[in-house]
């Protein structure tokens, strides 16, 4: 419980970036309320996406025939949060059967096959849970430069995890959680865009005229990244790794460019309000 405290402590402090067993992981915080305290219980997980609005979590405890305290929490009540270190989201969990968790456990095995020794060691089924997400995001950004950073930065770190993942894969072909994660980052950034495009940027015009320059070219940039996008979902419907892998390092080439002008351009502004 004390080594939770420290991920949990290091997770808050650092926007979600942890590092010891979560090293190279997707790192959540998972609040649930204890099913016999009543009390909220907080625990630091690994997660794999599950689309735009869901992720997947499996639980374990070291192969023991029990499992773990939040898993019996959401048994008891599903209703939960989740901090992603950029977001804090209400879910709804729903623990999986049938062949809907076979082959969500065979997507957590494509990730880390470790899992399917964890399998062999119990005579148990483990359990996967599905998080999926019941209402708005919130923040805890002290401000919208703060925010816009924290969300920027979440995207580089998926990206990055997606190029790791595709070196380090020995696959012939593209695993089925490979795409999802690409196609979770490709909605991730089409959203964001897109909300930029139709409430920020405007609102930025008007309030702050000489920004026009900045602005314009933000907004052209965004119609290139959307194509390039689009070229990665076209790559992704194939079996070639290292065509993907060669869009997704254009898409961080040029996606990375966009972040840094973005943030020199806006951040100030945003941070005067």
């Amino acid at each position: 419980m004390h080594f939770d405290k420290q991920i949990i402590d290091e997770f808050r402090a650092n926007n979600g970036h942890v590092g010891g067993r979560f090293e190279g992981a997707r790192p959540l915080l998972l609040t649930t309320t204890g099913a016999r305290s009543g009390e909220p219980r907080t625990t630091p997980l690994a997660y794999l996406p599950d689309g735009a609005e869901g992720m997947l979590v499996v639980a374990f405890a070291g192969g023991a025939p029990d499992t773990r305290a939040w898993y019996d929490d959401l048994r008891a009540d599903p209703r939960a949060t989740v901090e992603t270190g950029v977001l804090i989201f209400d879910v709804a969990a729903e623990v999986l059967d049938g062949a809907e968790r076979d082959a969500a456990f065979a997507r957590a095995v494509e990730d880390d096959p470790g899992w399917a020794d964890r399998q062999a060691e119990t005579m148990r089924t483990i359990p996967v849970v599905a998080l999926r997400v019941t209402g708005p995001p919130r923040d805890s950004a002290p401000s919208g430069g703060a925010y816009l950073k924290l969300v920027h930065d979440g995207f580089r770190r998926e990206l990055a995890l997606i190029r790791k993942e595709l070196s380090d894969s020995g696959r012939p072909g593209l695993g089925v959680q490979l795409r999802i994660n690409c196609l979770t980052v490709c909605q991730g950034l089409h959203h964001h865009h897109t909300g930029e495009d139709t409430m920020m940027f405007p609102g930025l015009a008007e309030r702050h005229p000489s920004l026009a320059p900045a602005l314009e070219r933000l907004a052209k940039e965004h119609e290139r990244i959307t194509v390039l996008l689009e070229e990665l979902k076209q790559a992704l419907s194939g079996e070639d790794p290292l065509k993907v892998r060669a869009e997704v390092e254009r898409l961080v080439d040029e996606l990375e460019a966009h972040l840094t002008y973005e943030e020199e351009q806006l951040i100030p502004i945003l941070d005067l309000a």
